[in-house]
Formats: C-alpha cells, sequence, structure tokens
C-alpha cells in the first residue's frame, strides 16, 4: 500500500484558518483517530476536536472527508481546517508524524497522484501550478482556460483523428488481399494534412503563450543621460535604478516586474549608448543593443532637449520612441510621445501606448489554445515533423510508424504515454502541499 502523505495546504505562516489535507489509504482512520468520531458524510464539514494520542487538545477545527475515487487525489482524502497559529500546525503535524504510515508530502506530491490516478492530465495539473502563481491578470485568464482543458482537449481532437487515419493505413496493410472502400488513402491524406496545418499554425504563435506566463520582456535604451533610470523609477513608481547627472551610472541591466494593463512585465533599464568609453561601460553599451534586439517590446528613450539622437544600427528597431524631459525647454519640437520622468506628465499616456503594444503582442484569444511550456511546443513539433515525413514517403508501412511517432508525439503533452519519465519534469517546481 501506498503512504498516506501530509502538508500544509495554504500558504504557511500566521493566518485565521489553515488547511491541512491527507491523503492515501490511512486518511480516514487518522482522521476517526484524531477526533475520536466516525467519519463524518463525504463532502460535509463538521466540527470536531483533535486531539493527539494522550488525548490532549491540539484546536477545535472543521474536518471534511472525501471517500475515494470521488477526491481531488482519487485517493481517501481528509481534511482539516483550523486556526492557523504555528504552535497549533506544530502541533497537528506532530500528532500525524506520529502514526504508522504517514510522511509528510513532497512538494507537488498531491497532484501528481491525481496524475497518477486519472482524475487529471499533464496539462491540467501544470495549469494548477500557474493558476498558483499567477500575478496578473492575463496569467490567470490563461492559467484557468488550461485548467479547463483547452489545451487538452485541442490535443486530443487532434489524436482521435489521427488514430482514424492511422487506422485507415493499417486497414491497407493488414488487409492488402481484400476489397477496401475506394478512395482511403486519398481521404487519410487529406485529414493528415489539416491536421498539419493546424499544429503549424499553432506553432506559429510567437510563444505567446510562454511569454504571458513568464513576463513580456521589456527594454528601456538610448543615450546616455536621456532619462532612462528616471523613466525606470517613475514606473515602478519607487527607487529602482541610481539617478545621476553624471553620464555613464548605468552600467549594467537592471530589471523590475510590473502589471501593465493585466500583463507580467519585466522592465529593463540599461546602460546609456556612447562611443568611446572604457572597457566596462562599452560592454554595458554592448548588452544594451543585445537586450534591445531581443527584447519582446523595445523601448528608445530620447532627451528632448537635443535635437536629434545618435543613429542605431540597423538593426535595432524600437516599436516605441519616447521623447523624455518635457519640463524642459527643447530646442525643436518632436513627434512623438512626450513624458518627464522628473514631474510624472504623460506617464498615463506612455503606460496607455505600451499596454496597447503589449496586448496586441500578446493576443492570446485565437481559435488554439496557447502552448504555456517549452516541452509542450517542443513535443508538437515533433508531431508535425512525423506529419510531414508521413505525407513525403510513399511505402504505407513507413506513413503508418511515422503516424504512431505522431501520436506518441501528442500523447507526452497530456500524459497518455511515457507518464513516469514526465512527471519529474512537471512536477519539478510546484509547491508543498498541492
Amino acid at each position: 500500500m501506498r503512504d498516506t502523505i501530509y502538508a500544509l495546504s495554504s500558504a504557511p505562516g500566521r493566518a485565521g484558518v489553515a488547511v491541512v489535507r491527507l491523503s492515501g489509504p490511512a486518511a480516514g482512520t487518522v482522521l476517526e483517530a484524531l477526533t475520536g468520531k466516525p467519519l463524518p458524510p463525504p463532502r460535509r464539514a463538521r466540527p470536531a476536536r483533535l486531539m493527539d494520542r494522550t488525548g490532549a487538545a491540539i484546536d477545535d477545527a472543521l474536518v471534511l472527508w472525501f471517500a475515494a475515487p470521488a477526491s481531488f487525489t482519487g485517493e481517501d482524502v481528509a481534511e482539516f481546517h483550523l486556526h492557523g497559529g504555528r504552535a497549533i500546525l506544530d502541533a497537528l503535524f506532530a500528532a500525524l508524524a506520529d502514526r504508522p504510515g504517514l510522511r509528510p508530502a513532497e512538494p507537488g506530491e498531491f497532484t501528481r497522484r491525481a496524475v497518477e490516478n486519472g482524475k487529471l492530465d499533464l496539462t491540467r495539473a501544470e495549469a494548477i501550478a500557474d493558476l498558483i502563481d499567477a500575478e496578473t491578470e492575463s496569467q490567470r485568464r490563461q492559467a484557468l482556460r488550461q485548467y479547463e482543458g483547452a489545451l487538452a482537449r485541442m490535443c486530443e481532437d487532434w489524436r482521435a483523428r489521427l488514430v482514424a487515419a492511422a487506422a485507415w493505413i493499417e486497414a491497407g496493410i493488414d488487409f492488402a488481399d481484400e476489397e477496401l472502400p475506394d478512395g482511403l488513402g486519398v481521404a487519410s491524406e487529406a485529414k493528415l494534412r489539416d491536421i498539419l496545418q493546424e499544429i503549424q499554425s499553432v506553432l506559429k504563435d510567437a510563444h505567446k503563450g510562454e511569454i504571458v506566463r513568464s513576463g513580456v520582456h521589456l527594454t528601456l535604451f538610448g543615450e546616455v543621460n536621456a532619462g532612462k533610470s528616471s523613466l525606470l523609477n517613475a514606473l515602478a513608481r519607487r527607487d529602482v535604478a541610481i539617478v545621476s547627472p553624471t553620464p555613464g551610472t548605468t552600467r549594467d541591466v537592471i530589471e523590475v516586474r510590473l502589471d501593465l494593463g493585466g500583463y507580467a512585465v519585466i522592465v529593463s533599464d540599461t546602460a546609456g549608448l556612447r562611443t568611446g568609453t572604457d572597457a566596462i561601460e562599452a560592454e554595458g553599451v554592448r548588452r544594451a543593443l543585445e537586450r534591445a534586439r531581443s527584447a519582446d517590446v523595445a523601448v528608445l528613450v530620447a532627451d528632448g532637449t537635443v535635437s536629434l539622437p545618435a543613429p542605431l544600427p540597423s538593426d535595432v528597431v524600437p516599436d516605441l520612441i519616447v521623447w523624455n524631459k518635457s519640463d524642459l525647454a527643447w530646442p525643436v519640437p518632436h513627434d512623438g510621445l512626450r513624458v518627464s520622468a522628473k514631474t510624472g506628465a504623460g506617464l498615463d499616456r506612455l503606460l496607455e501606448s505600451l499596454s496597447k503594444i503589449v496586448a496586441q503582442k500578446l493576443d492570446t484569444q485565437g481559435i488554439f489554445p496557447s502552448l504555456t511550456r517549452e516541452r509542450h511546443r517542443h513535443a508538437l513539433a515533433a508531431v508535425a515533423t512525423h506529419l510531414a515525413l508521413a505525407l513525403k514517403v510513399r511505402e504505407p508501412e513507413l506513413v503508418a510508424e511515422e503516424l504512431r511517432m505522431a501520436l506518441r508525439g501528442l500523447g507526452r503533452i497530456t500524459g497518455r504515454v511515457d507518464i513516469e519519465e514526465l512527471l519529474d519534469v512537471v512536477f519539478r517546481d510546484f509547491c508543498i502541499g498541492k
């Protein structure tokens, strides 16, 4: 029999209420032992006093019972909702540790058991972690959509259509001497082309799902003393970067996370662009240009008191140009967005413009669910490769083999195949208690 595991499933620290969960074959026995009462009706909360082996009271709590398989993990599950003081939790954990067959849960072990027992597929399990970690509205919406099974349903639809096409191909191999309906090969080829086209469309999404999940990289770059660090501080509404009239103060990349229009955005302040500097500042300039090239959104910060900024390398193209220092006199008018990092003038317009740019780049409201992890993309790219080969080769046996490999790749996304080798990767970053 498996161990019965337990852990704090609510946030750690002092709280009004804490939730401790048990899952495994001994959950019911332990619940009866700690309360001194029979099991409550499933899914109905019941007040009870918790006591240790000596009969000493631990706390007055609400207890719930979930009988297998109608539980989150698919096993017998008990929950204790008690006061969230550290001493109370320590006493309960001591009482649980004193019971045979019980041990603390490892990170993500409750969800892992749900996957192993067929209560969740891997994409929904990953969505649970994303929901817990969601910091912005876009991350919450994306994670909830995946938890509701959007990605799994898309993969299952492809799998069902591939199985049908593969069955036609296999039938032609196994029953070559039999009279089969005309046009099976043509119909299966058309089906495979449709699936391949859909998968290629999903793969050409500019990694939007992964960017929403991890954060949009927005880089502020421009000449020295253009006010990039001041603008970063203004956007963050706190002193993140050192501001000084001395040129070249910023020599490395400084990052801060913001919620911009419901999207997680990582804003980077970079070294000012100029030539004829020492080796350290020259490295800072190189890193600044590299960040501008690789950023999801590149913002050129220009000094409005200067007639024209220095020309940029041809491969550095900003998504937005911001003219700073609107509180000072300008020798010539500049078209574009005018701000003052010092007074805050124009910052609302800047935030609105940045929010629109980010929203346009990360629009995930298309017909296909988003890929949220690199493993999804890697597996789906392999599926596309096998489908392309299946359409290219002529021998039925080779076509059938490529389709089997494509089905295997789809199964790796949801966990239909190779489940054991995937579990450690999927649950590596889960928190304890989930």
